[in-house]
């Protein structure tokens, strides 16, 4: 890894066996990242950050401004968010297997005494991939419908520095396990900005076009989303 420095900003520079330039904008500072081809020279690849300059900088201004979620204990009295509502979080000990029930206003975390805060958040985490993995599968394929396009396969995982990705080879989509917390709307979203990669590599005037036809308001959905209270999200060109 290598570095450039464009005005006041430092760039990392990473080369490697790719074809395009991707320039990345990470939480929560604003650190920058461009991915090069492997054979490309740092004068080229300074002018393409010099170009850019006004977008890294908006982005970076963006980042700063964003509301971050508190670090989670997991003991009772917490906020936890479920679809975008708001749960308290009950933590009751008992002599049986772990689990988590939903109930009203309140989300109960069922755990062995002394069980640490690590596996507290594991037991947590994991009803949270069971409860987007219900919901995905009638979102992916309202879209394959309305796209005629084909999903071969997808996952839940958690990504540090992505809501979600598109293997456009494989046909195979992956959402953020942050997904569950937000608002159902939000999450189509991102299925259905992932699933329009099936058709447009790039996002370019093409790729607008498509989500301009498949999913009308998604401008006003990405801003939601990016208001809501994050740990780790990145903007990427």
């Amino acid at each position: 890894m290598s570095e450039i420095a464009v005005g006041d900003i430092t760039i990392e520079v990473i080369q490697k066996n790719i074809k395009n330039l991707h320039l990345s904008v990470y939480p929560p500072t604003g650190r920058v990242r461009i991915s090069a081809p492997s054979r490309m020279g740092l004068d080229t690849i300074r002018l393409f950050a010099i170009s850019k300059l006004n977008w890294i900088r908006k982005h970076q201004v963006k980042l700063r401004r964003q509301q971050r979620e508190a670090p989670r204990e997991y003991i009772s009295g917490e906020s936890h968010f479920f679809l975008g509502k708001r749960y308290l979080l009950k933590v009751i000990e008992h002599n049986a297997p772990a689990k988590v029930n939903q109930n009203h206003d309140t989300l109960e975390l069922y755990v062995r005494a002394k069980m640490s805060r690590r596996k507290r958040q594991a037991i947590l985490d994991e009803w949270y991939r069971h409860r987007l993995k219900d919901i995905a599968p009638k979102l992916i394929q309202q879209c394959e419908e309305k796209m005629k396009v084909q999903v071969e396969d997808w996952g839940v995982k958690k990504m540090k520095t992505k809501w979600g990705t598109c293997n456009i080879t494989a046909k195979r989509i992956w959402l953020n396990l942050e997904l569950a917390k937000k608002p159902l709307h939000c999450i189509e979203h991102v299925v259905v900005h992932e699933m329009v990669h099936l058709l447009e590599r790039k996002h370019n005037d093409r790729f607008i076009r498509l989500m301009d036809t498949f999913l009308p308001q998604w401008r006003q959905l990405k801003e939601e989303l990016n208001r809501f209270p994050v740990s780790h999200t990145e903007w990427e060109y």
